[in-house]
């Protein structure tokens, strides 16, 4: 185990927010939000809330801050590692840059103009893989498509174009992008569940899910998919959902009757949820309660990093939801409901 990067862990686990710290930022005066950023270790958010005359503003999105901050700390995270654990926390950042493909591809679709799709693109930094000037310059979605797949993520892309060719249909496009993914992150893990235990695939086993589950729920009854079209656009699992179990499942007509069909300690999991943001709230409790667990815990260290990411994402996305719905003019009352934010306290 690295020494180096359990301490820094150690560290970091520190700058998780309390319950009662992201109460108090829903109604701190204005001109007291920036410097409760900085002491928080936000800096990068704290520029961009900047509102004192003269003081710097910075120009990238609250989104695009957020982001930068997670890919500095994955990067400070991933020093010391090689083989892979490497691998594995450098593909978890790829999300982003996939996220960056399908904004592309959607400027392609709505002929939107380079220049401009290039400001809403997230810079990767180090974690960049992607020339986004020659990508935004491509003629139309097929040219970009084929530029995409001569690059590093080949493999996803290219399943990502077989199903937009049949159906021309945005949604196909990025449900594929997203099925490849994640199909290329449980590939990454398998080798540390093999090698780490069960720490690491206990929080492998809550993401991967959780995402099949609330998607196969989403597409089937939000969307109205057939059953065989909802199972191909699931990950492959093995954990408490296998391929057989998800397969049966998407074929029940009623989300109480998927709910019903789950495993006894999915049921359990899940008692008294009723629709589908019901299951996602609740099982990412669960799965931030058990990443709080191995964080706490002697487990080794590329668990306890891939849990300190999971909990420092969940965070940030609370606090942008308290610095959205202020810069909105929310009431107090309004915010907090929708952090929606169940117990995972910080020692």
């Amino acid at each position: 185990m690295s020494a180096y990067l359990n301490t820094r862990v150690s560290l970091y686990a520190g700058r998780l927010w309390r319950d009662e710290e992201l109460d108090a930022l829903v109604s701190l005066p204005d001109d007291a939000v920036a410097d409760t950023l900085i002491r928080h270790e936000l800096p990068q958010l704290a520029a961009g809330y900047a509102r004192e005359p003269g003081r710097q503003q910075d120009p990238r999105s609250l989104e695009q801050r957020i982001i930068a901050q997670i890919l500095e700390e994955t990067r400070v995270l991933i020093r010391p590692l090689s083989g892979a654990a490497r691998a594995f926390l450098t593909f978890w950042t790829a999300r982003f840059e996939i996220s960056n493909v399908k904004t592309l591809l959607r400027s392609k679709l709505t002929g939107e103009r380079p220049a401009a799709v290039l400001t809403r693109l997230t810079p990767m930094g180090a974690f960049g893989r992607l020339d986004n000037q020659d990508l935004a310059h491509a003629e139309d979605v097929g040219e970009l498509l084929r530029r995409l797949e001569a690059g590093p993520y080949a493999s996803i892309v290219r399943h990502a174009r077989r199903a937009f060719e049949q159906s021309h249909d945005p949604f196909s496009l990025d449900a594929a992008l997203d099925h490849g993914y994640y199909e290329g992150l449980t590939l990454r893990a398998q080798p540390l569940e093999d090698t780490v235990g069960a720490p690491f695939r206990s929080l492998m086993a809550n993401l991967i899910d959780r995402i099949n589950l609330v998607w196969l729920l989403r597409y089937r009854f939000n969307y109205k998919l057939p059953p065989a079209q909802v199972y191909y656009l699931l990950v492959g699992s093995r954990y408490s959902l296998p391929g057989s179990r998800l397969q049966e499942l998407a074929a029940l007509d009623s989300l109480e009757a998927v709910l019903d069909a789950l495993p006894s300690a999915l049921q359990s999991q899940l008692t008294g949820v009723t629709d589908i943001p019901g299951v996602f709230a609740r099982m990412e409790h669960d799965a931030a309660e058990q990443a709080l667990r191995v964080l706490r815990s002697s487990a080794p260290d590329i668990a306890r990093a891939f849990a300190y990411l999971i909990l420092r994402e969940r965070d940030l996305r609370a606090v942008r939801a308290v610095l959205r719905g202020r810069h909105l003019g929310l009431a107090a009352t309004d915010i907090r409901q929708a952090l929606q934010r169940a117990p995972a306290e910080v020692a």
